[in-house]
């Protein structure tokens, strides 16, 4: 067929960058791509429908492509992940007209695909740390296990705060409790955390009353924009992400209204790299929003600092968390290898290969500068200099800095 020249055409273009081997499983065709014994990588193309994938690449494409099951691949996760990209890199305009002979087949045309984000606690717990801390840890000297690392953060974020026996602590979007447990039990606090999962709200719920602190911290399942009252601290982690560019002015207005004059608050969010973008470039921005986190925009971390300063919040501190987040994502993605099979059995099989490229992708793109992740400890602006910090040692004391309590 006058397509096969074409694609050898173009796996000549791109063989040098890219050893990997394309099986067509329908035509009992092999495609190398580089000079090798054993490819790192062979996707099993299963229709030939399938090679538009291919042959105009991106990484939501090819990430559609493996969830739907119309190629599968063999190969360590990493070099999957790493091949996607350079696919999506060396993309090339000349062979779109040659994916325009595969754009449409009656079995592709007939397939619709939903996917929610919404899946269950089960799910969750068989990856993530035993306190479900589904945000970036903090490896102090790298060796930590994941579970080490979620306390560690914890206690770094109520540490910055300057968290104290007493003192009113609000942790928007809190999930399934584990920070605003920890500064009732660690440090003293007087906790609301507020979340708009009802699974969230339901477990960190049930949390709190194993726990026995019901009378110092409270779970609500409630928008941001609702709660009343000011707090001494406010902590939101992995929130400004949810809440679009244009809404951080009135989300950081919205803190600065909670937090009472001589506060503090803390905003722990994931950030492009590039200044000029707010969406994952080579596609998985698209991947993500169709399958992961539908509406979730990144602002640069100068965006964050400038409609923090419109918010009436003064930045204090800024810590660069990417190469932490690259290996929480790293702990999450070998967790997720290593419970495969019940993953699949929870959430069947489509959600499973969703899940597992997200993983893998977000750790390469950690890694490789193109997200990061920042905390940011502000104040209401236009206070006096003498309430400021000479320097930052306080934050690196330990808990105990905050707190005599144990733990």
């Amino acid at each position: 067929m006058a397509w096969q020249n074409d694609i050898e055409q173009w796996a000549k273009q791109i063989r040098q960058n890219n050893p990997f081997a394309a099986r067509l499983v329908w035509d009992d065709q092999q495609i190398d791509f580089g000079a090798f014994e054993r490819p790192l990588v062979t996707m099993y193309v299963r229709e030939a429908s399938a090679l538009r994938y291919l042959l105009s690449p991106s990484l939501d494409g090819l990430g559609e492509a493996y969830v739907r099951g119309v190629f599968d691949v063999d190969g360590a996760l990493d070099d999957v992940i790493n091949l996607a990209y350079s696919l999506s890199r060396s993309h090339n305009k000349r062979f779109q007209t040659i994916a325009g002979y595969f754009r449409h087949s009656r079995k592709a045309d007939k397939q619709a695909i939903q996917f929610h984000y919404d899946v269950s606690d089960v799910f969750y717990a068989l990856w993530l740390d035993p306190q479900m801390m589904y945000s970036c840890a903090y490896f102090e000297t790298g060796c930590e296990s994941l579970a080490d690392a979620q306390v560690k953060k914890m206690d770094h974020i109520l540490t910055k705060l300057r968290l104290a026996p007493g003192q009113t602590f609000l942790d928007i979007g809190c999930g399934w409790g584990g920070l605003a447990i920890r500064a009732a039990q660690r440090f003293g606090a007087r906790c609301l955390g507020i979340t708009l999962s009802r699974n969230q709200y339901e477990t960190a719920t049930a949390r709190v009353r194993a726990a026995g602190l019901q009378d110092r911290v409270e779970i609500r399942l409630q928008d941001y924009r609702d709660v009343q009252g000011q707090f001494d601290r406010i902590a939101s982690v992995g929130m400004c992400e949810h809440v679009g560019v244009k809404g951080l002015p009135d989300y950081f207005r919205r803190i600065h209204g909670l937090l009472c004059d001589n506060g503090m608050a803390l905003n722990h969010g994931i950030t492009m790299s590039s200044a000029d973008s707010v969406d994952a470039p080579f596609g998985a921005g698209r991947f993500i929003e169709k399958y992961v986190f539908p509406g979730g925009e990144l602002p640069h971390v100068g965006e964050v600092l400038r409609t923090m300063q419109l918010g009436g919040l003064e930045a204090l501190d800024v810590e660069n968390l990417r190469r932490h987040y690259a290996q929480t994502l790293a702990c999450w993605a070998k967790n997720f290898e290593n419970h495969s099979e019940g993953i699949r059995q929870e959430v069947g099989e489509e959600k499973f290969r969703i899940w597992r490229v997200y993983l893998a992708g977000c750790a390469y793109a950690f890694r490789h500068d193109v997200v990061s992740i920042y905390q940011v400890l502000c104040h209401k602006a236009g206070r006096h200099a003498d309430g400021l910090e000479w320097s930052r040692r306080y934050m690196y004391a330990g808990p105990e800095a905050g707190s005599k309590l144990t733990p």
